[in-house]
């Protein structure tokens, strides 16, 4: 699903450069879960930047669903992030003026989909995270659990290859970040690719995988024995 091969990536600071990447090698099976741990400065954010198509290596190759990402103007990469790819975010970047439909319909709007079939959509989703009966809900009115299933219902609505979760649980607390994760293992055992970045260990131990940064090196690429929750 993914294939990234000798990947680079620096800053100009002024008069010198900051490497961050340094030659990652990293693939990611169909149907995987996948932590990404590292601490500050480790390059996971820049490493999500490049497979969310924000921004471009300076060097190396990275595979999506076997169509090779380079080179994409911004309109282009925009597409290919409507149609490839889910984004979950730890500070939910729900639309305050939308309801928990209209943010989750939002995607399908960006793909031309009618109103009604975008509607129809939407509340299949809502239902499937558990919030159908909040719909016509406005985010100041969910709590912080619930804002973040509407966050994963529209990552999912327009039925993405990838899901990208930044610290999906960095704005929760414990109970309800077991929730989440709980609902990420569920649509992860339904089949979909999911990446999380975390610098929590025990965010990371609900994955079937964690693979380590430093320093712009991948230090650590394990399969581990996955901490399985209940099914919400």
């Amino acid at each position: 699903m993914i294939e990234i091969n000798k990947l680079h990536k620096s800053y100009n600071m002024g008069s010198s450069s900051l490497h961050v990447l340094k030659g990652i090698d990293f693939n990611v099976e169909d149907g995987e879960l996948v932590a990404i741990m590292g601490s500050s400065g480790s390059g996971k954010s820049t490493l999500l930047n490049i497979l969310g198509m924000l921004d471009n290596a300076d060097d190396g190759t990275y595979d999506l669903d076997k169509i090779r990402i380079e080179n994409l103007d911004e309109k282009t990469a925009a597409e290919y992030r409507n149609k490839f790819l889910g984004f979950v975010f730890q500070s939910f970047n729900l639309i305050t003026y939308k309801n928990a439909l209209e943010n989750v319909a939002l995607p399908l709007y960006y793909q031309g989909i009618p109103r009604k079939e975008r509607q129809k959509t939407a509340l299949i989703f809502l239902e499937k995270v558990g919030l159908r009966d909040w719909a016509t809900h406005l985010p100041s009115e969910l709590s912080g659990g619930q804002k973040q299933r509407v966050a994963i219902a529209r990552a999912l609505a327009s039925n993405p290859k990838v899901l990208l979760a930044d610290e999906p649980t960095g704005a929760l607390d414990s109970a309800t970040s077991i929730e989440v994760m709980a609902l990420i293992q569920k649509i992860n055992n339904e089949g979909k690719t999911i990446l999380v970045v975390t610098h929590e260990h025990d965010i990371a131990k609900m994955c079937k995988r964690i693979v380590h940064l430093r320093d712009g090196v991948i230090v650590e690429d394990k399969k581990i024995k996955q901490n399985i929750l209940k099914n919400v």
